[in-house]
């Protein structure tokens, strides 16, 4: 007799059917991950969130039709008055913000490609050429990996992305985040695109890709390379996923939220000048710009107006710090 699903597993199941037909924000595709909990309205909206005790924190806008969406949010942040929690949407972007009547505060920018201008992108930038060619020319060589090798946990494959993994995280100065920042690479594997890096037999990067269903498009969620890895190694591996998304038609890719990059408030960029010593918010601006994005687009935290902005940061950072 088949196993009955526990709770748990029927509300990611019901998410993941709404996510197929409207999953429009770039990083939706993450409410699957590890850790969230599910609201429902009914058959026609999802809200992915986290509860840090003191607030629902929300991964994005809810996951139905736009015209559901601002009465979806306002049902939602009643929910959460109602448990004595505050309520905030991280992640939002331009389409929900303007239609809501809610508050947004801009917490950065993301960049946006059409994979199938990607050639012309590299005809104009001779020094992303450059870093590409300089990879190759170290024995680089980047390959398709089928994601559903990471199922395995004593494989080889498996292991060696783990190992290389724990090499980044080790490098870096601040310690691994939750929310929509944490690593799980072995979730929803058949819907991934997953590309490896080698030198030698050594692998020295990877990138995975989760699909933005309403917009059959991409999002670069993980981008990872060994510290002493080749120059031009991450632009080889963008490179790669470019060229996969414009194979399937795709004319939507991002690499993400650039944070606090932009015309972001006053306070907000005092904390991108005080805060380089645990996180490079310059360097990760910069080099997603070098990639020659078509445009860069807002990302908000959105919030009702009631509600003091300095109380939204704390709940959006209580939530990556995961408590």
């Amino acid at each position: 007799m088949r196993a009955q699903a526990s709770p748990a597993e029927a509300d990611r199941a019901r998410a993941l059917a709404l996510l197929r037909r409207h999953g429009w924000n770039a990083t939706s595709f993450q409410i699957l991950e590890p850790g969230f909990s599910y609201w429902f309205e009914g058959d026609d909206a999802c809200v992915a969130y986290l509860d840090t005790g003191g607030a629902w924190v929300a991964a994005g806008a809810p996951i139905a039709e736009p015209e559901h969406a601002p009465a979806a949010a306002l049902a939602f942040v009643a929910a959460a008055a109602a448990r004595g929690r505050r309520a905030s949407f991280f992640g939002t972007e331009d389409r929900f913000a303007a239609a809501v009547p809610l508050a947004a505060m801009r917490i950065g920018e993301q960049p946006v490609w059409d994979p199938a201008a990607w050639d012309e992108a590299l005809r104009r930038a001779r020094s992303l050429r450059e870093q590409i060619r300089r990879a190759r020319a170290k024995g680089v060589a980047v390959r398709p990996f089928d994601p559903h090798l990471l199922a395995q946990p004593d494989g080889g494959p498996r292991v060696a992305v783990e190992r290389l993994v724990a090499r980044w995280e080790a490098a870096r100065p601040m310690p691994p985040m939750g929310f929509l920042v944490q690593m799980h690479l072995h979730t929803e594997l058949e819907e991934r695109r997953f590309f490896t890096a080698a030198q030698g037999d050594e692998l020295v990067g990877f990138v995975s890709m989760v699909p933005v269903f309403a917009r059959r498009g991409w999002f670069i969620e993980d981008l990872v390379r060994l510290p002493e890895a080749p120059n031009g190694t991450a632009e080889l591996l963008v490179d790669a996923a470019m060229r996969a998304a414009a194979a399937e038609g795709s004319r939507y890719l991002t690499l993400g939220l650039a944070p606090l990059a932009g015309a972001v408030g006053p306070w907000l960029r005092i904390a991108r000048r005080t805060g380089g010593p645990l996180y490079d918010f310059r360097g990760v601006q910069a080099f997603k710009a070098k990639l020659r994005p078509e445009t860069w687009t807002p990302i908000f935290i959105s919030y009702p107006r009631a509600q003091l902005g300095v109380a939204v940061v704390y709940d959006a950072l209580a939530a990556f710090a995961r408590g």
